[in-house]
């Protein structure tokens, strides 16, 4: 056999994972052309929480990022992440536009999608998956792996088979919170393989310590790619490192002979000194490089947690975090199970939050999990209970459709909305994604195209005081 496949997720998930997405493209070019002749399967470097980081704090373009990487990577297939429905945004998008986003996402240089859906509703990921075909890409379906009494292998199996009958490339087995455990693994991976015909991936995050194990089972039992990250931006909350990965195949059926690991000696040096940048700083905080075994009770992923101590920071009541996370798997067994990932995990952790410091459960609840309870998120993984449901909607209908089902055509209107401002095509995505984000990001480009046409450019750092 050819060994195990690598995709390396440094420039995605990695810093997503350890310095709140912050990476600037001008960090990534330098180091881009050797990460390219590395010999990995693929390259994570775009999607997830990238696109609004980009915008948000770094005014950068995204589309523009992926553009500048597709020119220097001219060998190995790009990847992104994608949540379904949701795109990279927060709520489901209509169809028009995302089959433009998927389309113009292959034409800037993507090569596989990995599509997801917080609650594993099928019906959130299919328009993603076909538009990704129809346009040339790989279709790679994930599973948001988690546990319960409900989610168990013959759950993820079945997932699996239908995501394959719907077109599926291969199947992601996306283990957000690190929680997957290493027999575990083994006795998944046989059985899809069992089941299943396209190629298996294995994503995890080294939070609770057990990653590489993890890996080391799955590859076992035949898995085809895993992920990792080069080990400056690898383990605590990111992936096992790429190096000693490597190195513990070594002698085995499952070395990666198409590695350079000489290659990959250097670029660790390159991101050795950039971890250091981001230290000094401020934008690491070493305490995500630590392993949280409470990951493995609580379930909680390393983002949601960081998000809980600031929520709870905010309201001076950080005494109260282990009474929060006692209450997480509790309002998670209210709502029907959802994986704690991207929008679940903000919904079940702030609604964790207002349980505890209001000492009432469910005396507030946010509009986006009534908007959940009533069926606009999709279909939860066991029905929610009765009682649950009239605490927080009241006798309110519950929708059992396909949420985008309820959504209009919404790119014509965009367009006309932001028409002065439109450069290029992907503005209009850009702006159906992140309204207001956009705009200030709009009239941003616009004062620096002015500042460069009037000769305004400051010499000594080439910027815009803007």
């Amino acid at each position: 056999m050819a060994g195990i496949k690598i995709t390396d997720t440094t420039l995605r998930d990695a810093h997503q994972s350890l310095i709140a997405t912050r990476m600037k493209t001008e960090d990534m070019l330098p180091i881009a052309d050797k990460i390219d002749k590395v010999g990995f399967y693929s390259l994570e470097v775009w999607g997830g929480a990238t696109f609004d980081a980009c915008l948000r704090f770094l005014n950068e373009d995204p589309w523009e990022r992926l553009r500048k990487l597709r020119k220097t990577v001219k060998n190995t297939k790009l990847q992104m992440l994608l949540r379904g429905q949701n795109l990279l945004g927060y709520r489901h998008y209509p169809d028009d536009v995302v089959e433009e986003f998927i389309k113009k996402s292959i034409e800037n240089g993507i090569d596989i999608i990995r599509i997801f859906d917080a609650l594993n509703d099928p019906r959130n990921i299919k328009k993603s998956l076909e538009a990704t075909k129809k346009y040339g890409g790989h279709a790679q379906a994930a599973i948001s792996y988690t546990t319960s009494p409900v989610h168990n292998n013959e759950y993820y199996i079945n997932l699996a088979i239908e995501m394959e009958k719907m077109g599926a490339d291969s199947i992601c087995i996306k283990d957000m919170s690190g929680i997957l455990l290493p027999y575990e693994a083994e006795k998944l991976v046989k059985g899809l393989k069992e089941q299943i015909s396209v190629p298996i991936q294995i994503h995890s995050h080294f939070t609770s310590g057990i990653a590489n194990q993890t890996y080391m089972k799955a590859i076992e039992a035949g898995a085809d790619i895993i992920d990792t990250a080069i080990s400056p931006l690898g383990m605590g909350t990111s992936q096992p490192a790429t190096e000693s990965m490597i190195a513990s195949l070594q002698n085995s059926p499952y070395y990666p002979n198409e590695i350079d690991m000489d290659l990959l000696l250097e670029i660790t040096d390159y991101f050795k000194d950039l971890r250091d940048k981001y230290l000094e700083e401020g934008l690491l905080d070493v305490k995500v490089l630590n392993v949280d075994v409470r990951t493995l009770k609580y379930q909680v992923p390393g983002g949601m947690l960081s998000n809980l101590v600031s929520q709870l920071k905010e309201q001076g009541a950080l005494d109260k975090l282990d009474e929060v996370l006692e209450e997480v798997p509790k309002v998670r067994e209210d709502l029907g199970y959802p994986p704690l990932v991207t929008p679940m995990s903000q919904m079940v952790g702030t609604q964790a939050v207002l349980n505890v410091l209001l000492g009432e459960r469910y005396k507030m609840v946010p509009k986006e999990a009534k908007d959940y309870v009533r069926g606009l998120y999709g279909k939860p993984t066991v029905p929610i209970k009765e009682e649950i449901k009239k605490k927080i909607i009241g006798d309110e209908e519950v929708y059992t459709g396909r949420p985008a089902d309820l959504l209009e055509p919404e790119l014509d209107k965009l367009k006309n909305e932001i028409k002065e401002y439109i450069e290029q095509e992907e503005d209009v995505l850009t702006y159906a994604l992140f309204p207001q984000v956009a705009m200030d990001f709009f009239k941003y480009r616009q004062a620096k195209k002015y500042k460069i046409d009037n000769n305004l450019l400051d010499d000594e750092f080439k910027t815009y005081p803007i």
